[in-house]
């Protein structure tokens, strides 16, 4: 088998696609956040700032979203076909709460009328929130395993991905996402949004720091061979230790008021919740809860070593590209919103 310093091309795409959908987290979390704390807004106004906040980079985050699909696909086909039979009904459900977000998100300010905009609120704020919450039922079944057969094949139904712990995971997504969207409203406005946005934070974070317990019990009641790689690998340890450590300084950072750097620390909270989920399933991909001789593996899953090859050279060139360019996005459009013509 080809390696690349030492790693074989699978566990190097393993991780190409773990990052790029880390990068989603990451930048469609604080959007979709912002969009569930939306009717918290009550006037036009602080609602259209919150709007323009994100306006720039809303849909330029969702691109990680294609690429992470594109990645998993040509790097996974087995997985893929598994994972997009399996969850074909709540993906269904996301592609239809994503595009309403999107129309939403477009309609509202196009014409004045009171229920008009009211309308197209509830639709984005409902449609965000939706988004976050089936992002984490899938990965709570990801991380629980499902019903697969040995030709792969998925042989359960739809009300089994609305287990408890996927349900748990679900709503901690939306914890996270709300008080990671929360963090970046608040470096984007100013006056009295900006003091009710700092309140926002502070108990989105306390309803994320509930959640966070409520899932890690869960993990642990449901999942206890989760801890097998932890206790094999003590060195393991430093992630969720981070991971306590990176949640306590995001609510440190925003009672100190240095926004910035507790967006950073909400931020770097996503990537590694990610990589917990990472180590615990790694090398499967997909686990059979009918037998472990069933799971998908990145060796089982993956396609040839040739094509591998030739995928990671162009992830090379290209995920750095993508990534420039949403920092000079972000670059470009930092700072407090300031309200035109050309506004939502």
């Amino acid at each position: 088998m080809q390696t690349i310093l030492g790693i074989d091309y699978p566990t190097w795409w393993f991780l190409v696609v773990g990052a790029v959908f880390t990068g989603y987290a990451i930048l469609d979390g604080f959007d979709l956040g912002a969009g569930s704390l939306h009717l918290f807004f009550k006037k036009d106004e602080s609602r259209r700032i919150a709007l323009n906040a994100i306006g720039p980079v809303w849909d330029g985050n969702e691109v990680w979203l294609v690429i992470g699909g594109g990645a998993l696909f040509a790097g996974f086909p087995e997985v893929y076909a598994t994972i997009f039979s399996a969850f074909y009904i709540p993906f269904m459900l996301f592609l239809t709460v994503l595009i309403l977000r999107a129309i939403a998100i477009e309609f509202r300010s196009k014409e004045s009328m009171l229920w008009w905009r009211k309308t197209w609120d509830i639709i984005y704020s409902i449609s965000s929130t939706l988004i976050a919450l089936l992002l984490g039922i899938v990965l709570g079944n990801v991380m629980q395993g499902i019903p697969i057969n040995k030709d792969f094949e998925y042989v359960g139904g739809f009300f089994n991905l609305l287990n408890p712990y996927a349900l748990i995971t679900g709503v901690t997504v939306v914890a996270l996402f709300m008080m990671h969207g929360a963090t970046y409203l608040i470096m984007k406005t100013e006056n009295r949004l900006h003091a009710k946005l700092r309140v926002l934070a502070k108990n989105t974070s306390r309803f994320f720091v509930i959640s966070y317990v409520a899932l890690t019990m869960a993990t642990l009641i449901y999942l206890p061979q989760t801890t097998e790689k932890f206790r094999t690998h003590p060195y393991l340890f430093i992630i969720p230790l981070l991971t306590i450590l990176t949640i306590i300084n995001t609510r440190r950072l925003l009672e100190k008021g240095v926004f910035f750097k507790a967006f950073l620390s909400s931020a770097f909270t996503s990537a590694l919740l990610l990589i917990t989920v990472t180590i615990n399933l790694f090398p499967n991909i997909i686990l059979s809860t009918i037998n472990p001789a069933y799971n998908i593996t990145i060796y089982n899953g993956s396609s040839s070593q040739k094509s591998l090859g030739i995928m990671l050279t162009i992830a090379a060139i290209g995920v750095p590209l993508v990534a420039a360019y949403t920092t000079f996005v972000f670059w470009t459009f930092r700072g407090k919103v300031k309200m035109d013509e050309t506004s939502y």
